[in-house]
């Protein structure tokens, strides 16, 4: 499959400080990455609650941050509103000049591997590399944004439709808005303005790849950092199979007991994305929504606990 997400921001950020600056305004630990590797973050208030869930990739002289739709311009603000005089950092927002495709599937890389000369690799632990398409330079990042195998390419405005068609032509199936926010919610990535909102922080949704809980200070860091000393998780996001559809802002119940609230759904399969309160349970829980059964069950992107690190 091949979607096409070139509504997706992209805010590039340039000067010697623009490392420091990111990593002190986001979760994740961004200021020893090199360039080629890319990451995960989340941004957030002082109180960490979720702004939004942003890629982060990194450069020799700049660095690249792709976030939600229709964040742009807020983002754009708020990165300006905590810069000061003495940071050496310039922000622009670049979404125009890039189309984003995302390829996904199991077959994806023997596909994308026909369209170009150079080697395609994989970095499992988040990165990019350059690659010729069609003469064209594109930036080819590993991974879909779902937890799906796949890539993330970023193509010159200009060359887009040429090479959109190139990968049509080697039998990628298109994928629009629709299936992608289906994929979304049964894959469970927090989406900003339903899942990712002030109420909610990035270990209640389940970000807590996306978290270092050893880097120095950032906005929001005290509020997080007691959270999981304290075990103050009070809310978890989930999956809920639903026996019937219901609206986003539903209210989940148990035993007549507020436990929660719907923020998205997929009205075709009636499954849910929603918040469910720790002390109601997790994974297996029979639930309500609004006046229709449901049942808790688990998310592929989203985790509850902090990962184990890898060999």
């Amino acid at each position: 499959m091949v979607g096409d997400r070139s509504h997706w921001g992209l805010i590039k950020f340039t000067g010697e400080d623009r490392q420091r600056y990111l990593h002190n305004q986001s979760t994740n630990q961004i200021q020893l990455l090199q360039p080629g590797q890319s990451c995960e973050t989340v941004l957030v208030n002082s109180t960490a609650r979720t702004i939004d869930l942003a890629t982060i990739h990194i450069f020799e002289q700049e660095l690249w941050v792709m976030n939600s739709p229709r964040k742009t311009d807020f983002l754009m603000e708020w990165f300006d509103r905590f810069l000061f005089p003495m940071d050496k950092v310039e922000i622009s927002d670049i979404t125009a000049e890039y189309s984003k495709l995302t390829l996904m599937g199991v077959a994806v890389k023997t596909k994308l591997q026909s369209l170009t000369a150079t080697e395609l690799q994989t970095f499992p632990a988040g990165g990019h590399q350059w690659l010729t398409i069609n003469d064209t330079e594109v930036l080819c990042a590993t991974g879909s944004g779902l937890g799906i195998e796949g890539f993330t390419l970023f193509i010159p405005a200009d060359a887009a439709v040429e090479i959109w068609q190139k990968i049509i032509d080697c039998g990628a199936v298109p994928m629009g808005e629709q299936a992608w926010e289906k994929l979304r919610i049964h894959q469970g990535r927090p989406a900003a303005d339903q899942e990712l909102t002030e109420d909610y922080n990035p270990l209640e949704a389940g970000l807590w790849h996306c978290v270092s809980f050893d880097k120095g200070c950032y906005i929001g860091q005290e509020a997080i950092a007691r959270l999981n000393t304290y075990k103050g998780v009070k809310q978890r996001l989930f999956g809920i199979k639903l026996a019937a559809p219901v609206e986003p802002g539903t209210k989940l119940t148990v035993d007549d007991e507020r436990a929660g609230m719907i923020t998205s759904i997929d009205v075709a399969d009636n499954f849910a994305l929603g918040y469910v309160r720790t002390k109601s349970g997790g994974e297996g829980l029979e639930i309500t929504a609004g006046n229709v059964m449901g049942k808790v069950v688990a998310l592929p992107y989203v985790s509850h606990e902090y990962p184990e690190p890898t060999a």
